[in-house]
């Protein structure tokens, strides 16, 4: 207890700390100057503590309309959320039965993860963009006459984008479910159908509770990777931008502050959502704990 510490340790901690500083010390800069008054800039030292910087970006004024931008990038990361939890928890199902193809199926949805964002993103805009090309050609001799004609394109927030999005999010939540189901006990769902429980109430009340905290998690992967995306959404997105969009434009023409403003903005609904989400996991597993806990002294 009384030895002193080597001085290796102290090197090692000095190196820690200006890792840490240089990781997060940005961020924190930010932050900070985002509180600045009115006259604020974009560099220390501040110029007075106020809100008004805040004021702007919600009113708008000197940049780009940030309330749309907000609202559709916070609908696309609900439903990527959504979807990607239906998809990983349906495909972490599926793949507890081998079946032919299986590891080919698996490595191809995986397969986004080791792919330029910026590759894929242009990729998805290109097929959109032929089957744009394709429809407008042959449209009418189709039978599709003037709405062939008047065609514009089919890459949209909800189209092109979602699917972006979700070669980001999916594997994610693929490897989650993968690793919950690998350690799953299988005598669970047996005890369950020997009582008579459909495949349905088996899934509901046996294993859903039991994976339930890892599919909040995989929620939480999936809001937060849309919420951010860039590369991705850079070619796919069609007409409309999103959230981390405007802000890659802003960065280079606005000069004040409100910019600052609104990243202190985006992060926060990053560590609400977090929050959320840690929350709801200790909360279910704190359920979990005290119905083992009833259930053991029922059998006592």
């Amino acid at each position: 207890m009384g030895d002193k510490r080597p001085r290796s340790f102290y090197i090692l901690a000095a190196f820690f700390i200006a890792y840490v500083l240089f990781l997060y010390g940005p961020m924190f800069a930010i932050y900070i100057l985002s509180f600045q008054g009115p006259d604020g800039g974009l560099t220390f030292p501040m110029n007075g503590v106020s809100l008004t910087w805040f004021g702007k970006v919600f009113s708008g004024a000197g940049i780009v309309d940030i309330g749309a931008a907000f609202k559709r990038s916070l609908k696309l990361g609900l439903v990527v959320m959504v979807l990607t939890v239906l998809l990983s928890v349906a495909a972490g199902m599926a793949f507890r039965r081998s079946f032919r193809g299986a590891s080919i199926l698996f490595y191809t949805a995986i397969a986004s993860l080791i792919m330029p964002s910026i590759i894929t993103s242009l990729g998805i805009a290109l097929e959109f963009r032929l089957f744009d090309d394709f429809l407008i050609q042959h449209g009418a001799n189709g039978g599709l006459g003037a709405w062939a004609k008047d065609w514009t394109t089919a890459m949209g927030l909800f189209t092109s984008g979602l699917g972006a999005h979700l070669t980001w999010t999916l594997p994610f939540g693929l490897l989650i479910m993968f690793a919950i189901f690998n350690r799953f006990d299988g005598r669970l769902e047996e005890a369950a159908r020997d009582l008579g429980a459909t495949p349905w109430q088996t899934f509901r009340h046996v294993v859903l509770p039991i994976i339930l905290p890892s599919v909040v998690g995989i929620g939480l992967f999936g809001f937060t990777l849309s919420w951010d995306e860039l590369a991705r959404s850079s070619q796919a997105i069609g007409s409309v931008n999103t959230l981390p969009l405007e802000l890659q434009g802003l960065t280079t023409t606005v000069t004040k502050p409100d910019i600052y403003a609104l990243g202190t903005l985006t992060s926060a609904v990053s560590f609400l959502v977090i929050a959320i989400a840690l929350a709801v996991i200790l909360i279910l597993q704190a359920r979990q704990r005290r119905h083992g806990s009833d259930a053991g002294q029922g059998m006592m």
